[in-house]
């Protein structure tokens, strides 16, 4: 039997046990798995990164592996811009603000040239986790300017969007945005956040939003567990 085709059995494997184990219950631990699968740990624990991209199981560091229930998915298109409250509200997925932190600061070089502003302008970061089933799936971090930020935008009821906050208040008025997408392993802090492991796959989108002046709004970054978001892209046919 090949490489490959061991693999395939161990997924193979692997799958059934996560279909056979009630959601919210633990898988036995690393090492007991390994030793009862026949198998290495580094080579479960890369078996074990395809389910849990597909939302199937949470790896809890120091804690354990567990099952979780058929996760919502939230589908968007790339070519509409709006707050993941939009999309969950649109259809009729239910979520919860998690963590959110709000900090004042003074741009240095790399946050300057994001922003296309001077060094020492006043910025404002907005980071906050969304949950889904009581379970983070994202992880989001917008950069501004304070000037478009107010501290009225701040007051009891905002949940963290930028976004949502521009669009209500409709000034200054926006014009596009530009943003890359790409597939990333997750760093130590941004792991911490989505209760995953380092190292862990993620989706991170990477946004400016101009304004109607050309001038750059906002700039995000935002990190999303693979199996609860698709994104798609609507593509014109081009000609020969």
């Amino acid at each position: 039997m090949t490489e490959n085709q061991l693999f395939q059995r161990l997924q193979a494997q692997l799958s059934t046990l996560i279909e056979q184990t009630p959601a919210g219950q633990r898988l036995p631990s690393e090492p007991d798995l390994a030793k009862e699968l026949g198998v290495s740990r580094a080579t479960l624990r890369e078996a074990m990164r395809a389910f849990e991209a597909q939302g199937q199981i949470r790896r809890r560091q120091g804690v354990g592996t567990f099952v979780v229930g058929a996760p919502g998915v939230m589908e968007t298109g790339l070519e509409l811009l709006e707050s993941i409250e939009t999309l969950a509200k649109r259809i009729q997925l239910p979520v919860s603000l998690g963590a959110i932190d709000i900090n004042p600061l003074l741009a240095d070089a790399a946050q300057a040239e994001k922003l296309r502003v001077a060094e020492g302008t006043p910025l404002v970061e907005v980071s906050r986790t969304i949950l889904t089933a009581d379970r983070p799936v994202a992880f989001l971090i917008d950069l501004l300017p304070q000037e478009y930020l107010l501290p009225e935008d701040l007051q009891q009821g905002f949940s963290g969007s930028v976004l949502d906050v521009l669009l209500h208040r409709s000034a200054p008025p926006l014009a596009r945005s530009v943003a890359q997408i790409q597939a990333v392993s997750a760093k130590p802090q941004i792991a911490k956040k989505l209760q995953i492991q380092r190292g862990d796959v993620l989706l991170l989108l990477e946004a400016q939003l101009y304004g109607a002046d050309g001038r750059i709004v906002d700039y995000s970054h935002s990190y999303f567990i693979p199996g609860h978001f698709r994104f798609h892209v609507v593509r014109r046919v081009g000609t020969a």
